[in-house]
């Protein structure tokens, strides 16, 4: 999808701006703005922003655009997500910095790509599939397998048991972002588990809810267990 250079930098340009010093909603009529096509190679590039906000709103902006790149073509759709998996495979030479943050708020926007795409995704968590070694990585990986459980839970079933192991990780981020997946996948296996992890006071950053702020593992992990607990008050009702 290549764009006129001098163009590609004065949208990645203003779009860092707005990223930066507006609110979600502003972002999204931004993004609305742009030609799709247009708006992916600037997206990419802000996702190595030093901007902890600005990569997240990127991460977003993967999702609205490329919801309407897919409406156009699903196969310009398929094309993105192809590049993301091509930036975290070791022969592209690249980091893939943001990319599973980016596959997973796509699937979770567009059921179409989430069919075709979810268990690459899963996969990256997966000892057995395309584990990813480097921990930033696995972890923007663990952070997008919870937003697709978020909206495509029947999809994201399978990746309950590679979450529930890293419910025991020695990285407070890797077993808060686990807890929220489950919570999100209504894993009641995970009871236990988070039930002990409620007591973490661990504290990490995370961008939760269109907000990026400090939590604690226990708090994250708290979500979690309540909402399964609801989950099964209603199936023995």
């Amino acid at each position: 999808m290549p764009n006129h250079p001098a163009r590609s930098r004065q949208i990645k340009t203003e779009m860092a701006r707005v990223f930066s010093e507006m609110d979600t909603e502003a972002c999204r009529t931004f993004l609305a703005s742009l030609s799709p096509r247009k708006a992916v190679n600037p997206l990419f590039s802000l996702l190595l922003h030093p901007e902890p906000l600005v990569k997240w709103r990127a991460v977003q902006g993967f999702g609205i655009v490329v919801e309407r790149l897919a409406e156009e073509s699903m196969e310009a759709g398929r094309t993105v997500l192809r590049r993301m998996m091509w930036q975290l495979n070791d022969e592209s030479g690249g980091i893939g910095w943001g990319c599973p943050e980016g596959m997973g708020e796509i699937l979770a926007v567009h059921a179409g790509l989430a069919e075709e795409f979810h268990q690459v995704l899963i996969s990256y968590i997966r000892e057995d599939g395309n584990f990813l070694e480097y921990g930033p990585l696995r972890r923007g990986a663990l952070w997008g397998v919870g937003r697709a459980a978020e909206k495509r839970a029947d999809l994201m079933e399978k990746a309950s048991e590679p979450l529930l192991g890293f419910c025991r990780s020695e990285d407070a981020e890797e077993c808060a972002l686990a807890a929220r997946a489950l919570g999100r996948l209504k894993a009641r296996a995970a009871l236990p588990l988070l039930e002990v992890l409620r007591a973490d006071t661990r504290e990490v950053v995370l961008f939760l809810d269109d907000t990026l702020r400090p939590w604690r593992v226990g708090e994250v992990a708290g979500e979690a267990f309540d909402r399964l607990r609801r989950v099964s008050a209603e199936k023995r009702v």
